[in-house]
């Protein structure tokens, strides 16, 4: 009973200082269940699978077997095997830069860094300090009376006195510790290797590597779970905890998350998959207050092949999905789905003269305006009237809204009165602006110019240059469909009509949220972001977050150009602070202008190290690229994007691999997910030889 409140009580002294949390495993987590394995099961038959079949193990003075596998035991049992100095963590120089810095904890060439299947086993024994500090006096008054016949026992002395001096003057505990490398393979040569490698890692930790034969088996009996009581003291030595605890290792495994929705991405390290979910537990958790994204990544870092990545498994999780691109990143996905859909999904918009996109900003199924959606019409108004650099005053916008309300009343109680802008725009001058002269508290063409207002907006009435952009007799149908792309690259050097054409295509999606109750909508904007990012669009980037977080929607802005990030407010103040979840590319092109980048986006020092880590210690071996992903300032890490051939030839930016899949799905009648396995298994083919 004593022993469990105890330990009950270290439980919530752990638990209250809100740091970590330990929680007591259960009887069916120890000893399994008829569907699942527990821990023993693992232990005793070295492995991972949840009902291991039952292994021989034989305990010899010279080999220690457990079924197939032959174990070899690493010991630290010996002050004389320690270093001379140990911290809580050290510099990793391969993933640190002349930048930042990688920390690893001390131990932690024995823990995840090491390349084979091991288990690094820490035991801290806390006895009686006192008791075991008066032992320690009493060894060091013999070793004093003995010192003249021996030199070793002066030494002896002095060390044990060392010891104690530091024990009292500091306030330590004394304990014992003991630490050990368990590893194991199935093959000699195998076992001959990890012998080395653990050697070379302990030597890393300028610890000296001490094979142990003899007391393997003992050593492995004491480390079952809860077995501690059969360790055999002589292998410990003392110490005190805080040098102990040194020898932790504090990297864990990444975890799949609990949720059933999220996304596929590897572990750096070992490249093991990983279910990520980065909407969301977070949300559910607290963690997040909204699922928005903001992705940084120059070019050539991944960042379309990640954003291509993450759109196709929301896709197929069953989200809808509208992306908002300048550069044709998305074509070979979308055309994949278009092909597998039948046509009935993948929808590819292109801007074009000929073909060029257009809504109806007055166009409503009922002819119900909410107070929203009366403001991004003003929004899109104003963003036709003035340009990025002017101000808008007060005046100008009330009077704009005033003009707006005034019309929408006109066209809801006069249904003959077709909504469109053209309607509104006779309305505006042969209606409002009489209106405005009959007040009795006249507004001067220098509060609210009425006829600069009309002038500006001409070209967008009937008649004008740009006449067809907002009188579309149907709306942009994005119902029905879940994929769609929007390729605006032909207008993203037109002033006049980017920042429209975006609003048109944002507004049609806003439109399609509201109708779409209880399903995941995502809209993702690429560069396309510079269209809406001037003062006079702050507002309407609030509202656009603000719509998309009520109607269970993500907003994405992804974008390549730090120089427009770091130097403009709007964007912080309207796009990253409505984004909790922050996703980074290699930033080694930005190195020199990191200091502006960590200060906008709010990064600590450990996230600062943890980006500038991406990508410095790739696995030759394997074809991936890293990412980091941080979560409302409290949870980050770097995961690797790393994918099939086939997907990777789906995705892929690079332009003579795109017109190869394009080539040879022209060959085969147009059937390009034929043409991507075919060239998947080439590629493969290529590769064995």
């Amino acid at each position: 009973m004593k022993f469990m409140e105890a330990v009950d009580q270290f439980e919530r002294i752990i638990n209250d200082t809100e740091q970590i949390r330990i929680v007591r495993m259960t009887e069916e987590e120890l000893v399994g269940t008829n569907e699942k394995g527990g821990l023993l099961d693992r232990y005793f038959s070295l492995s991972e699978e949840g009902h291991a079949s039952l292994e021989d193990i034989r305990l010899g003075a010279d080999l220690v077997r457990v079924g197939d596998n032959m174990l070899c035991l690493h010991t630290l049992s010996d002050t004389d095997d320690l270093p001379t100095t140990v911290s809580t963590d050290s510099r990793y120089e391969r993933l640190s830069t002349d930048r930042s810095d990688c920390r690893l904890s001390f131990a932690s060439p024995v823990g995840l860094m090491l390349p084979c299947n091991h288990i690094y086993n820490q035991y801290l024994f806390i006895e009686d300090s006192d008791a075991n500090l008066e032992r320690f006096e009493k060894q060091a008054r013999n070793m004093h009376s003995l010192a003249h016949y021996s030199r070793s026992n002066q030494i002896n002395e002095e060390w044990i006195q060392e010891y104690l001096n530091i024990a009292h003057s500091q306030g330590l505990t004394s304990i014992r510790a003991h630490f050990n490398v368990l590893a194991w393979s199935s093959d000699k040569e195998e076992l001959r290797q990890i012998k080395n490698d653990v050697g070379s890692a302990l030597a890393l930790m300028e610890c000296h590597p001490r094979h142990n034969t003899i007391d393997a088996a003992t050593l492995y009996w004491a480390g079952i779970p809860g077995n501690a009581a059969d360790f055999p003291a002589e292998e410990s030595f003392y110490t005190f905890i805080e040098p102990a605890l040194c020898f932790f290792t504090a990297e864990t495994n990444y975890k799949d998350s609990l949720s059933p929705f999220g996304i596929k991405m590897a572990d750096r390290l070992s490249g093991k998959p990983v279910h990520l979910d980065i909407s969301d537990l977070p949300m559910k958790k607290g963690v997040i207050t909204n699922r928005n994204k903001f992705i940084l990544g120059p070019s050539g870092s991944g960042k379309s092949f990640f954003t291509n990545h993450m759109v196709r498994q929301y896709y197929e999780q069953g989200a809808h999905v509208l992306l908002v691109d300048t550069g044709n990143s998305y074509q070979g996905l979308c055309e994949l789905i278009h092909r597998k859909t039948k046509g009935k999904d993948g929808v590819y918009f292109t801007y074009t003269n000929e073909s060029p996109i257009s809504f109806n900003p007055f166009y409503t199924d009922d002819y119900f305006f909410d107070v929203e959606k009366r403001e991004s019409i003003c929004t899109l108004l104003l963003t036709l009237w003035k340009s990025a650099d002017e101000h808008i005053t007060k005046t100008e916008a009330g009077e704009l809204g005033s003009a707006v309300n005034s019309y929408i009343e006109l066209i809801c109680a006069d249904h003959s009165v077709t909504p469109c802008f053209n309607t509104f725009y006779e309305y505006l001058r042969d209606v409002y602006r009489k209106d405005m002269e009959k007040r009795d508290i006249k507004v001067t063409l220098s509060d609210f110019n009425i006829n600069n207002l009309l002038t500006t907006l001409k070209q967008y009435y009937k008649g004008g240059r740009y006449d067809f952009l907002l009188n579309s007799d149907k709306n942009i149908d994005l119902l029905s469909k879940r994929f769609i792309v929007f390729e605006i690259d032909q207008v993203k050097d037109n002033k006049d009509l980017f920042p429209v054409v975006t609003i048109i295509i944002m507004e049609a999606f806003i439109n399609k949220m509201r109708r779409l109750k209880g399903i995941r909508k995502m809209i993702l904007i690429e560069e396309a972001w510079k269209a809406i990012a001037s003062a006079n669009m702050a507002d309407y980037i609030k509202y656009l977050y603000k719509t998309v977080r009520k109607y269970f929607g993500e907003a994405i802005v992804v974008t390549q150009e730090v120089d427009d990030i770091i130097q403009s407010p709007i964007v912080k103040e309207s796009i990253i602070n409505n984004s909790d979840c922050k996703i980074l590319l290699d930033q080694r092109k930005y190195m020199t202008k990191f200091d502006g980048i960590q200060a906008m986006l709010g990064l600590s020092e450990k996230e600062k190290s943890q980006i500038l880590s991406i990508n410095q210690n790739n696995d030759p071996n394997r074809l991936y690229k890293e990412v980091w992903i941080g979560l409302g300032g409290m949870q980050s890490a770097v995961y690797a994007t790393e994918v099939s051939m086939e997907e990777y030839l789906t995705y892929t930016t690079e332009e003579t691999e795109k017109v190869e899949v394009m080539n040879r799905a022209a060959q085969l009648g147009g059937d390009i997910e034929t043409a991507i396995r075919q060239l998947a298994i080439e590629k493969r083919n290529n590769k064995k030889k």
